[in-house]
């Protein structure tokens, strides 16, 4: 293994333990390239003290998220109260949601165009 290869396989370990798993997955698109990797508060960094919500997605659909996250209401109190923590928590889990049933449409929707049929509309099929 030359340097320039010693150097890559060094950053993608470390890449790797950042986020935990050897084998890292965006639970949105898929993508599974160690170094397209960060790690999303799900109810914002501002109301995860404990870094304990974190979750590795990829760039892009880090992206998404963290802009629907603008979205939310602002704090309440500083240091936000429990209640306030625990509505932000459920709305990260409600945009991570909304983003993985709009990535599943899609999928679907490759695999109907894949089988050589197309949708009309819900409820074409039964």
């Amino acid at each position: 293994m030359n340097d320039h290869e010693l150097k890559r396989e060094r950053r993608k370990q470390r890449a790797l333990e950042r986020l935990g798993t050897n084998t890292p997955r965006c639970p949105f698109c898929g993508i599974d390239e160690p170094l397209v990797f960060e790690l999303h508060h799900v109810p914002g960094r501002d109301f995860d003290e404990s870094n304990e919500t974190l979750v590795p997605v990829c760039r892009n659909c880090h992206r998404i998220l963290r802009d629907w996250q603008k979205d939310h209401p602002p704090g309440n109190s500083d240091p936000p109260s429990d209640p306030e923590r625990i509505a932000h928590f459920l709305l990260g889990l409600a945009d991570m949601f909304e983003l993985l049933v709009k990535r599943l449409r899609q999928f679907a929707e490759k695999l109907f165009a894949i089988d050589g049929q197309r949708t009309t509309g819900r409820g074409d099929r039964d």
